[in-house]
């Protein structure tokens, strides 16, 4: 009830301030301006019809995409018709003694909530889905010539429902991902965003992609179902069972606080996967101790560990582990990604958010994802695919 509240003032008050800027001054733009707004509320409460009435299980991917659709209707158009209102009315209150109101300030509002609406427009349309190939040279001390030149393509965060009617999107990639001729491919979780669910058939299409050695996953915290508030701790226990099916039948070697050794030619890799549950602040890492018992000797220790702050808390100097592998942050799915620049409010969370990073002799690689979560759109942080290129040093 408070959310309709708010949305129907906030129409209202939209309204008032198109017809006081506009309405004695130029028809053709009051028109122009009513025209665009009247299709964005349809636009808006449409969704908002859709978000009251679903009565369908939470956890369905239509459900997941109206919520997605919802958030960023709020962002697109109430935002900004928030922000135009306080320049407005701000503008009224400074002419409260002489009446009327600043049209400077109006046209300041105006100006500001059509670029905001335009940048998230953008980045719904765009940038979601402006899949990027970012490549990466790690140094390996030491690391055997037959494992020199080894190609890892890394791949996280795929947030199916936020696929739901794109499965030929989510082939696209797949189909590029095998271009990239990887010799192993690893996905760091986070397949879906609530549960099981939004899975659907999504497993048929990931089992086309391919690699010459092997496919690796561990589960991130949003595969344990912490998410859905309709889930019971029994309804858990069985998202678990039904994801570890789904994510194994889409080819994938599952590791939850395990190793698997990995021979190539005469050297020997230990690929390591640890489990994140949780939600943020509070997320709880798998059992890497458990995890890396009776590895014994390898030429290669690689780490599959869904949430990068798990590097600094126990893998660097605490481990012998070479390579660890990180999703989680998306970048905050928004940011400034250039050649020299890098910048996301995600580094007020994560220290390490994207990107390369190393520690003596070890190293972590973060993706920044490759599906959206919350709201359906990326500013200016475009979705990942990692090409990891092992040399030695």
């Amino acid at each position: 009830m408070a959310l309709f509240i708010l949305l129907v003032v906030v129409e209202i008050l939209t309204l008032t301030v198109i017809r006081q800027q506009y309405y004695d001054k130029s028809w053709i733009r009051y028109y122009f301006f009513l025209t665009v707004n009247t299709i964005l509320s349809i636009w808006l409460w449409v969704l908002w019809f859709e978000y009251v009435t679903y009565r369908g299980i939470f956890d369905e991917p239509e459900h997941i995409w109206i919520l997605l659709n919802f958030a960023g209707i709020i962002c697109a158009v109430v935002l900004p018709r928030i922000m135009l209102s306080a320049f407005h009315y701000t503008g009224r209150f400074m002419r409260r003694k002489t009446g009327g109101h600043n049209r400077v300030l109006t046209n300041t509002g105006i100006i500001l909530s059509v670029l905001f609406f335009l940048i998230i427009a953008e980045g719904t349309l765009i940038g979601k889905f402006n899949f990027k190939t970012e490549n990466y040279t790690v140094k390996i001390k030491g690391l055997p010539g037959d494992l020199n030149g080894l190609r890892i393509v890394q791949i996280s965060d795929l947030h199916l429902s936020c696929y739901y009617h794109n499965n030929e999107l989510v082939q696209s990639v797949i189909e590029n991902i095998n271009s990239l001729n990887p010799d192993i491919l690893i996905n760091t979780g986070d397949f879906v965003t609530f549960g099981w669910r939004e899975f659907g058939r999504f497993d048929t299409i990931l089992k086309i992609s391919k690699a010459r050695y092997g496919k690796f996953a561990v589960m991130g915290n949003h595969d344990f179902g912490t998410y859905d508030p309709d889930f019971t701790e029994a309804d858990r226990d069985n998202n678990v069972l039904i994801m570890n099916n789904k994510i194994r039948s889409s080819g994938y070697t599952l590791l939850n606080d395990e190793f698997t050794r990995l021979r190539i030619g005469n050297s020997e890799i230990a690929m390591i996967g640890v489990t994140t549950k949780g939600s943020f602040p509070d997320i709880i890492h798998g059992d890497l101790d458990k995890a890396t018992e009776g590895i014994g000797n390898v030429d290669l220790k690689i780490l599959m560990s869904h949430d990068p702050n798990h590097w600094d808390l126990a893998v660097t100097v605490k481990t012998d582990i070479d390579l660890t592998l990180s999703g989680h942050t998306h970048g905050m799915q928004m940011g400034i990604i250039t050649r020299k620049f890098k910048w996301s409010p995600a580094r007020f969370f994560y220290r390490h958010w994207n990107g390369l990073y190393g520690e003596g002799n070890q190293q972590l690689i973060v993706n920044r994802g490759l599906g959206v979560l919350g709201i359906p759109f990326r500013i200016w942080m475009p979705p990942e695919i990692s090409v990891i290129t092992l040399v030695a040093e």
